[in-house]
C-alpha cells in the first residue's frame, strides 16, 4: 500500500497512530518521522508541478 495513502488516512482520523505503523510495517519512532515528512503531507494527486512516474 501507497504510504502516502495510509498516512493521510492517519490524518483524517481514520486509523490512529499504532494503527498506521502496523500497516507500513514500521516502529513508532520512524512513524513519527513520516508523519512530519513534508514530502508526504500532500496527496500525490494535489501535488503541483510533479508527474506520476507512472505516465
Amino acid at each position: 500500500m501507497d504510504k502516502r495513502k495510509v498516512i493521510a488516512a492517519y490524518r483524517r482520523g481514520m486509523i490512529n497512530v499504532q494503527e498506521c505503523a502496523q500497516i507500513l510495517g514500521i516502529d513508532m519512532s520512524q512513524i513519527t518521522r513520516l508523519i512530519n515528512d513534508p514530502y508526504l503531507a500532500v496527496e500525490p494527486q494535489l501535488r503541483r508541478g510533479k508527474q506520476s512516474v507512472n505516465g
